[in-house]
């Protein structure tokens, strides 16, 4: 059974992370809309049901599985293993939040939901997989609000019975774009997005602020940000976290991504000296700006999320290159958001913590794709990179309008197409591996199940 938290419900507005997401968005939607010559539309089935007819559209390598048309607005996804073989996706969006058992990765079945009209954003929603709780970052635009003057803050959601969500606490942080884990979920680290009226005149974007949920119930905020003056000594925007599997907590927004030690006694090259590490007084590791190549705007440096890969691709050493999601809307899918493989090279001596646009510090690009052009792709449809999976040398990045494509990156110089999946009227936000099943957040069509069917190697 549902419950519905003491929200009212709101128009829904277009979806994007940038400062001018509405107009960015309906201009990639009318150019879709154009393309296709239809608008999406969700289908009518009863609550829980799983639609099985595929969609028209552009797949290769690809099997449709299913459709899940009541999650339309869907912006997230992640799971929980509860023991016993159960497994449990939550599916969060303009909807609030829903769970779904997908023991069986071909048949989720819909446990409950909390309903939330009109919430934004929450993408990239992390879980505490032990406390088996679900964080929900409320961006100041959420329920009809703006920027300027909107709230944000961070929902916690107790699912040590996914049938039974109950909103444990909500907290108000100066920041709410996305909210991931630091140190095994004691703490949070929340980011972006522009600042409001209040903050600093000098800040192009909201840092990181960091909330202690050692208590969930009774979350504290730290009144001292971190990553400040990431953008050429400039406070900009900081879009949202990954953290790779040595620890580093990689920080992705305006200005590129800079990485960070969150515990340990860790080299600050900055400092020059050992200190140790906290989620509150984070060592510098590495990073730097780059741009698109044919994007030296704002837009065109706006590191939407990350990966750092610990294992060799091509020549390259192990933990040397990232890949990076540029976001950006422009006129034509030729300029607009791509994928970047980019060169980690010397930057952990700090270069990125002092470099200026008197005396900048730019991580070379080794590679970058775009669908534009590629089979598969839909012409003059909005094509900004979105979030990826990357597994086995293949990354799986949704492309909004332009559906989900498999990339085979094993050689980093030469970025290859080895299947996609794009749906007519669809816009793919972020894909989800459950096995050798993949789950789609559509914001407009609600979540697509696929089986990817990756050629071998050779």
């Amino acid at each position: 059974m549902a419950a519905a938290a003491a929200m009212v419900a709101l128009p829904t507005v277009a979806y994007a992370c940038t400062d001018d997401f509405k107009h960015e968005m309906e201009m990639a939607a009318a150019r879709e809309q154009a393309a296709t010559g239809k608008a999406a539309k969700a289908a009518a089935v009863a609550e829980g049901e799983m639609v099985t007819t595929a969609p028209t559209g552009a797949f290769d390598n690809v099997e449709f599985i299913g459709q899940l048309p009541e999650a339309v607005g869907a912006t997230a996804i992640n799971f929980i293993d509860y023991g016993s073989k159960k497994k449990v996706m939550f599916v969060t969006g303009r909807f609030g939040l829903k769970s779904y058992d997908v023991s069986n990765p071909e048949k989720p079945v819909a446990l409950d939901s909390i309903d939330m009209p009109g919430f934004w954003q929450n993408e990239d929603m992390d879980v505490d997989p032990n406390r088996k709780l679900v964080y929900m970052a409320r961006d100041p635009r959420a329920f009809g609000q703006n920027q300027a003057t909107g709230e944000s803050g961070v929902y916690i959601v107790n699912a040590k019975d996914p049938s039974k969500l109950e909103v444990l606490s909500y907290t108000v942080v100066p920041a709410g774009h996305t909210t991931t884990c630091i140190n095994d979920c004691q703490y949070l680290w929340s980011g972006g997005p522009r600042p409001a009226d209040w903050q600093p005149e000098d800040w192009e974007g909201r840092p990181i602020f960091v909330v202690d949920v050692r208590n969930p119930k009774k979350p504290k905020v730290s009144e001292q940000p971190v990553d400040l003056g990431r953008n050429d000594g400039v406070t900009d925007y900081a879009h949202d976290v990954q953290i790779d599997e040595a620890g580093v907590a990689w920080v992705s927004g305006a200005g590129g991504i800079r990485g960070y030690w969150t515990k340990g006694r860790q080299w600050d090259p900055v400092q020059k000296k050992y200190r140790v590490a906290t989620a509150f007084d984070p060592v510098p590791y590495a990073g730097g700006k780059f741009y698109q190549s044919n994007q030296e705007t704002w837009g065109g440096s706006l590191a939407h999320n990350m990966a750092r890969p610990l294992e060799a691709l091509g020549d390259h050493e192990a933990g040397s290159l990232a890949l990076v999601t540029i976001e950006n809307f422009t006129s034509t899918c030729e300029t607009d958001g791509r994928l970047l493989i980019v060169d980690l090279a010397d930057s952990r001596e700090g270069q990125a913590w002092s470099s200026t646009p008197e005396d900048p510090y730019r991580l070379p690009v080794v590679s970058e794709w775009s669908p534009f052009g590629k089979p598969g792709s839909l012409p003059n449809a909005g094509c900004s990179a979105h979030y990826f999976q990357l597994r086995d040398g293949v990354l799986a990045q949704s492309y909004y309008g332009q559906g989900t494509h498999f990339i085979d990156v094993s050689d980093p110089e030469n970025p290859e197409q080895v299947g996609y999946f794009r749906a007519d009227g669809g816009s793919n936000w972020a894909p989800y591996w459950n096995g050798d099943v993949m789950y789609i957040a559509d914001g407009r069509r609600g979540v697509d199940i696929v089986r990817p069917i990756i050629p071998a190697k050779g």
